[in-house]
């Protein structure tokens, strides 16, 4: 039978959740990395026991883990056996966890982004925010980073290097900080077509590599921000996340800072899909494992106030990727309920009834086992939960 495995990243540490098929009930291990925020965790879809971790602290720096045993024991990938726990000075050691800009000949010059009073700020890195493993090989991960940057690792994760085309890119020096930093938050492989890369930075927005990382596009055509100089910008756009199902390649769905938007020319031009929705701030989106046209939402009353509008925690679901919005309440709290969910607290699994995901900054990590019919709680009074990564296993 299959069994669904969920990763949970939080504010101080890392969850693994394990149900069969039926998903009523879940075994939870952990907290690993107790104390850490973990921005991500996701499993190669190649080899599913094979899980990367970012694991990050304001005091001791980046650290990548990987587990080789579905999450069970965890090492440094980079770092020798006897350096695994920490350095004299107490910080911790192993190539895995050095992330450096790409400056040499063939890399890019150490330029300037915008900071946010406007000036021109040098490129600092800061954490991992994104992890998003190889569709064909398990040694072969890719990094989106905090200031702004692509790397990639192509044995599992022991080193990585900078696909430094992104941020060499001509409109760098106008990518600015989001408020909650200028990160790379999302990445999207085309399974169809391998030399097919998507990137979402906020606040920059969304590019898109047709040559392996090499070269960069910027993809925004169509958006448009009332918080920036000019209506609809190249670049500086606050982009939240982008989703897609592999079966339609060219259709990508975006949470924008105000607004869902869907592209059918991968990404070469968006239109608004907000529709009849409460509000069109928010932060996650995700697409149905068998349904391309399916997708779900999470409205957040606005970019001040981080909550659900009327304290009433709803997903909303298109199933037919337009305006047409139904909101999806049942098991879920309708009252008296201020929590938020973050960009990347949101998955789905591939088993035939697809599952919902979604977790929330109270510590509550829902499941519905039926496309969002009906919702259950799976685990309550976690930490703040960043990140929500489904996996199906035979």
């Amino acid at each position: 039978m299959s069994k669904v495995r969920v990763l949970v990243g939080t504010k101080k540490g890392a969850f693994v959740l394990t149900s069969d098929a039926a998903r009523k009930k879940w075994d939870v291990s952990g907290p690993h990395f107790a104390g850490w925020e973990i921005y991500h965790a996701k499993g190669s879809p190649v080899d599913p026991d094979r899980i990367f971790v970012s694991q990050t602290s304001g005091w001791f720096g980046q650290i990548i883990q990987r587990s080789d045993d579905g999450g069970k024991t965890w090492h440094q990938p980079g770092t020798p056996p006897e350096q695994q726990n920490k350095s004299p000075e107490g910080f911790q050691m192993g190539e895995s966890n050095k992330f450096v800009y790409d400056v040499s000949p063939a890399g890019k010059p150490l330029t300037t982004h915008m900071w946010y009073d406007g000036t021109q700020h040098p490129w600092e890195f800061k954490r991992v925010w994104h992890l998003e493993p190889s569709l064909s090989d398990h040694n072969t991960v890719y990094a989106g980073v905090e200031d702004a940057a692509l790397f990639k690792s192509t044995d599992g994760g022991k080193s990585w290097h900078e696909l430094a085309g992104l941020r060499g890119h001509e409109s760098g020096p106008k990518w600015q900080p989001g408020a909650g930093g200028m990160g790379l938050h999302t990445i999207v492989l085309d399974q169809t077509n391998p030399n097919r890369i998507y990137i979402a930075i906020s606040a920059a927005g969304v590019f898109r590599s047709d040559d392996g990382g090499k070269t960069w596009a910027p993809k925004n055509r169509g958006l448009t921000s009332k918080y920036l100089p000019e209506p609809a910008p190249e670049v500086g756009h606050c982009v939240h996340r982008i989703a897609m199902n592999p079966a339609k390649p060219n259709t990508l769905y975006m949470q924008l800072h105000w607004n869902v938007m869907r592209s059918d020319d991968g990404g070469d031009s968006w239109k608004k899909i907000s529709g009849n929705l409460p509000t069109d701030f928010g932060f996650p989106i995700d697409v149905h494992a068998h349904e391309p046209e399916t997708v779900y939402v999470v409205p957040i009353k606005s970019d001040g106030e981080h909550y659900p509008p009327e304290g009433k925690l709803r997903v909303y679901r298109t199933k037919k990727g337009n305006d047409h919005w139904e909101p999806l309440t049942k098991g879920l709290p309708q009252e008296n309920c201020y929590v938020n969910v973050l960009r990347e607290a949101m998955s789905v699994d591939q088993l035939d009834d697809c599952g919902i995901y979604f977790g929330t900054t109270g510590g509550q990590v829902y499941c519905s086992p039926d496309s969002g019919d009906t919702w259950h709680c799976m685990v309550h009074d976690l930490p703040a939960v960043y990140s929500v990564e489904a996996q199906t296993m035979a």
